[in-house]
């Protein structure tokens, strides 16, 4: 079957479609609302915010589909004159065509984990001004425990790494690598959770044809479900203190500063005119920061901190 855009844009809704009929199950109470918008230079989306459930305090099941002119950022400036306005800056360049479903969970419990996905098609076809004819499949999925248990550590790493494996002998350490590196707070010296895989603007190489990695890059998203309701069905009726939901908070501080500061889907976002609302809905609904926050020591806090780094073996 030929690859097209809306092809893989309508398999990108019944993905949404799916995820969120199994997050209403998991939760057991609160269902989705849905949020239509159109983007003024072309395109629009479909936004699903869940909140105030059994397990989830705030979530978000979000599909787009834009396009126009290329911004800046994915464009090579130097074909222009310092001095052109932006008007002629962008009359002559291709247009982009991007589509995706973005998913972020913020749990209630303080131990069930925060989770992430995203899974994206790129496309510029060839133009009269700059780069073109290209296109590109991007994404991946990641956890962030608030208290890391190694048996679900475990679990959620054997589980991508089964999807890796059937399509590429090295797609898991390669892309666990990137994604070790990419969800990575610099400024804290710290990552962001356990990590899980990454990969972008992944065409063909490496004897794979862009259709077999299309299938690679649909399966990822296929397991998100099945992958996250185990993860709920483990942790949701453990019990916690008020101690656990501060911490769960101090957590919640770094999510917002990596995806503020570090996450290129924010800054694709913001820069190419998306919908603030849609694009910031990966925050939680509460978060803290204390000042020089030093664990227990011994503590569970503190066994938690010490595993927030690149390349352990989960799996």
């Amino acid at each position: 079957m030929e690859v097209n855009r809306n092809r893989i844009s309508d398999w990108l809704k019944n993905l949404q479609d799916s995820i969120c009929t199994a997050l209403e199950i998991a939760d057991g109470k609160s269902t989705f609302e849905e949020d239509n918008w159109v983007r003024e230079e072309g395109g629009g989306g479909r936004t699903r915010i869940i909140r105030n459930g059994d397990v989830i305090e705030k979530g978000g099941v979000l599909f787009s589909a834009v396009e126009g002119p290329a911004p800046d950022f994915l464009f090579n400036e130097s074909q222009h004159s310092p001095q052109a306005s932006s008007k002629e800056k962008t009359k002559n360049r291709p247009s982009f065509f991007a589509t995706g479903v973005s998913i972020v969970i913020h749990p209630a419990n303080p131990m069930v984990p925060i989770i992430h996905m995203n899974i994206r098609y790129f496309e510029m076809p060839a133009g009269t001004g700059g780069d073109g004819g290209v296109r590109w499949l991007g994404g991946g999925i990641d956890l962030t425990p608030h208290y890391i248990f190694k048996e679900d550590a475990a679990f959620f790493h054997q589980s991508l790494k089964k999807v890796c494996d059937k399509h590429h002998a090295d797609y898991y350490t390669k892309f666990k690598t990137w994604a070790d590196d990419y969800f990575y707070i610099t400024h804290r010296k710290e990552t962001r959770g356990i990590g899980g895989v990454f990969f972008d603007r992944l065409n063909e190489g490496d004897g794979m044809s862009f259709e077999k990695n299309l299938a690679f890059w649909k399966e990822i998203g296929e397991n998100f479900a099945p992958i996250y309701t185990e993860l709920i069905s483990r942790n949701k009726n453990r019990s916690y203190t008020e101690k656990n939901k501060a911490w769960q908070l101090l957590r919640r501080g770094r999510y917002v500063e990596f995806n503020l500061v570090y996450d290129r889907g924010t800054k694709f976002g913001l820069e190419t005119n998306g919908r603030v609302e849609s694009i910031l809905m990966s925050l939680p609904k509460t978060a803290g920061w204390e000042y020089d926050f030093k664990p227990e020591k011994d503590s569970e806090e503190e066994k938690t901190l010490a595993l927030l780094k690149k390349g352990i073996n989960w799996s």
